[in-house]
């Protein structure tokens, strides 16, 4: 009698287990076969698991319309890996720097995304780790949670488009992250190169760019050696009332002397024309103010927690990185501006 008990109790153990080791061994085998794509209208080239769902859409981005394309491999269970191919913000250093171009578009991928993996009720929390070039691409990594999956994003700009490369898992699983982030390839960034006349020198309308610096703009075709070029942020039509040539005019400026210095705009939350919520804890209560340098596009170039529980630091730093403010104007002329954002966690900002 013992042993028919016995013998009954692993039958039925032997039941509720063979369906759990094939659900195990279903997940575990879920990313086993991979292959190397290359989208056709993508620039990269990654490793991913073989036959990833494709979606292409468009959404609205404050007035844009944003073209938006997903490579998305995941489990029910497991790990999810994703490609986030965003367009529809042009490179135009002129009227929008690259640098703004950037938190823009992460701002957008952090509105499209985690609904795609995660109803759009789950939390989600975006931090940024580390910023990064990438075969001359502006890049940056952050840390993702939404809801009970958390993993690591590398972003990258092209002239072209915004990639985030996601890697997303319910436990730790450092091989298979490393696997798929670091497969990802972009080609090496062309830069413009200048004009040289017959003697070999630098053509007079023509200056080399630097791609890692968002003022290097190239100068107006139309501006002759020795005149001043247009200001951009200037209305259509309106002329520069500084004339060099004139007696009295001539600008003083210290050799060696830089780009002037931001104006003081003193607490800058009710100059903004978006100031996103930092993401917190629903717990979280304080006033933490962030110390801030706005460019002349309206663009936050510099943040730092000044006072505050350091807890709420980084959450305040991150939501003030993508604030964005209408351009200030001196006497006709756009000028960055220094000041504060002050985030009161517990009540609305």
């Amino acid at each position: 009698m013992y042993f028919r008990r016995l013998h009954l109790a692993f039958g039925i153990l032997l039941l509720i287990t063979l369906p759990l080791s094939a659900h195990g061994q279903k997940t575990a085998e879920a990313f086993t076969e991979w292959e190397t794509i290359t989208p056709e209208g993508e620039e990269f080239t990654v490793l991913m698991p073989k036959n990833p769902v494709t979606e292409s859409t468009t959404f609205s981005y404050h007035k844009m319309e944003l073209n938006a394309r997903l490579y998305l491999s995941k489990s029910s269970a497991g790990p999810v890996l994703a490609i986030a191919s965003l367009s529809g913000i042009k490179s135009n250093p002129a009227a929008y720097s690259d640098y703004s171009r950037f938190n823009s578009y992460v701002d957008a991928f952090k509105t499209f995304f985690p609904s795609k993996v995660r109803p759009k009720e789950a939390l989600t929390k975006l931090t940024l780790v580390s910023s990064r070039q990438f075969h001359g691409h502006t890049g940056r990594s952050f840390k993702l949670t939404i809801g009970d999956l958390s993993g690591s994003v590398h972003a990258f700009a092209t002239r072209k488009r915004f990639y985030a490369i996601v890697s997303l898992n319910t436990k730790k699983d450092d091989a298979l992250e490393e696997k798929f982030l670091s497969s990802f390839v972009l080609p090496e960034r062309q830069i413009e190169q200048p004009k040289v006349d017959v003697s070999g020198n630098v053509a007079a309308n023509e200056q080399v760019l630097n791609p890692d610096d968002p003022n290097s703009q190239k100068p107006n075709p139309g501006t002759q050696p020795g005149q001043t070029e247009a200001d951009p942020n200037q209305p259509a039509g309106t002329e520069n009332k500084t004339d060099p040539g004139a007696a009295g005019n001539t600008p003083q400026q210290n050799p060696g002397q830089g780009k002037k210095g931001p104006i003081n705009g003193g607490m800058l939350n009710a100059k903004a024309i978006y100031l996103p919520i930092p993401d917190a804890p629903a717990e979280a209560k304080g006033v933490v103010l962030v110390a801030v340098v706005v460019d002349e596009q309206g663009s936050v170039i510099e943040a730092r927690a000044i006072s505050g529980p350091a807890a709420l630091h980084a959450g305040a730093v991150n939501a003030a990185r993508l604030a964005r403010f209408s351009p200030t104007l001196l006497m006709g002329e756009a000028v960055r501006v220094s000041g504060t954002i002050s985030y009161n966690f517990g009540k609305s900002n």
